[in-house]
């Protein structure tokens, strides 16, 4: 049986069917599906010519940039996240930027993974598509814009 270790090659990995996402004063809610946990750099071509007068392109890390956090979940009553992108559509962004964090959980509930975003807010939210002949669970997506993520020790 494998060890449940922070040894990558001989722990097993975690599993990423269960998280819960809380975002301040919004509240805690869970999803069906969370993206957009990752940052990258931008990167400059940086062209010279070595002593030899060989011709080198060096890579050089330009602007850190993160991606949009979007969450998707099942129509249900609640609102809230509705009323959080209304305070942007009525331009009170400065009011809706909200600091939130991704827990990622094991089966047994207890946090295994997190990260934290600083002054997010909606910058979009799609409602279901409706068709009258479906059985599918109507699904609704936020997308959150933020000013920086980071995975966090546990």
């Amino acid at each position: 049986m494998a060890k449940t270790t922070n040894d990558p090659i001989t722990g097993d990995p975690l599993v990423s069917a269960h998280f819960m996402v809380s975002v301040e004063s919004i509240g805690d809610a869970y999803f069906l599906e969370v993206g957009g946990l990752g940052s990258e750099s931008e990167t400059t071509d940086h062209k010279i010519v070595d002593k030899n007068g060989k011709s080198i392109v060096r890579k050089i890390p330009g602007r850190l940039k993160w991606g949009d956090v979007t969450l998707k979940w099942g129509i249900t009553k609640n609102m809230k996240f509705y009323e959080w992108r209304k305070q942007v559509e009525d331009g009170l962004v400065d009011t809706a930027r909200k600091n939130g964090t991704v827990y990622m959980l094991d089966q047994a509930g207890t946090v295994v993974a997190q990260w934290e975003f600083k002054a997010g807010w909606p910058s979009k939210i799609d409602g279901p598509s409706l068709k009258s002949d479906s059985n599918e669970i109507g699904m609704e997506t936020l997308t959150i814009v933020h000013e920086g993520i980071s995975r966090v020790s546990v």
